[in-house]
């Protein structure tokens, strides 16, 4: 029996606020964990650009700066956790926020730790990008079904009206 907190995916979209409200809904007074992944060494990529493939125009970043675009990042992962966990405190989950580094892919990293809560349930929006995809799976949530070690909750985005959906 699972006995860790829900795991709530969280990027400050309105599909993952939607996936945050409605795991409250069905889930409050539940302890939870709302975690936002955070792609660290992203602005290392930009460094490792070489010039000659940027708009012209446009200079690569040098070092010094990607640090302090990798920080910048940090930090705003961080406010987006407390954000969150806030939020899930609002509609009645006990949360906390938790920012998580992404060594491989999202979906591996919340399912990563998902089983190191032992999470009774994750919860994650999933963002509707036109109607074949709103009929498979973003690769996202359709990676974390497969692999998660808990029940998962997939909460579509509220705007899936006009494009196929129905209601």
């Amino acid at each position: 029996m699972l006995r860790g907190p829900v795991l709530i995916a969280f990027d400050g979209t309105p599909a993952s606020r939607r996936a945050l409200h409605d795991a409250a809904v069905v889930l409050a007074p539940r302890p939870a964990v709302v975690v936002v992944v955070w792609e660290a060494g992203r602005a290392f990529d930009l460094a490792d650009i070489p010039s000659r493939a940027l708009e012209p125009g446009l200079a690569p970043i040098d070092m010094r700066t990607a640090v302090e675009l990798d920080q910048a990042m940090y930090r705003q992962a961080r406010r987006l956790a407390k954000q969150g966990a806030a939020l899930a405190r609002k509609n009645g989950l006990d949360a906390t926020g938790r920012v998580v580094a992404d060594d491989r892919t999202v979906p591996d990293t919340l399912v990563e730790v998902a089983s190191e809560l032992d999470a009774q349930t994750l919860v994650l929006g999933a963002h509707g990008h036109g109607t074949l995809s709103e009929l498979l799976l973003g690769s996202t949530s359709r990676a974390v079904l497969e692999k998660a070690p808990c029940p998962v909750m997939v909460v579509r985005d509220g705007d899936h009206r006009g494009r196929g959906g129905r209601g």
